[in-house]
């Protein structure tokens, strides 16, 4: 994806299948392309995304999207995958910290 290209997130629509993200793409000087990626509603339910992280997750699915097809995507709607949803909460969890890796303090 070049660096001239603009994304802005316009919202989503809820519905009992999930959540529909709609992004408006330009770049440069050419006209405006509208983009949807959705989020399956088992998705939330079963805590694979959290409602506040989702508009994130499909900004990242877009930019890869565009990134993969030098801006020109075939189609314009997306589906976030559940490998997709795994591989940004891994890269989004806290560091875990282990007891045992604690140094133990001294006392004088």
């Amino acid at each position: 994806m070049s660096s001239e290209v603009i994304m802005e997130f316009m919202g989503f629509q809820s519905d009992s299948g999930g959540r529909e993200y709609t992004f408006v793409v330009r770049e440069g000087s050419t006209a405006r392309r509208q983009f949807t990626i959705s989020i399956a509603q088992q998705a939330f339910t079963e805590n694979r995304v959290r409602f506040q992280d989702a508009a994130e997750v499909c900004a990242l699915k877009l930019r890869r999207e565009l990134t993969a097809s030098e801006n020109q995507p075939g189609v314009s709607h997306f589906l976030v995958t559940d490998e997709e949803l795994e591989d940004y909460r891994k890269s989004h969890d806290p560091p875990k910290s282990r007891i045992f890796d604690r140094k133990p303090t001294t006392m004088e």
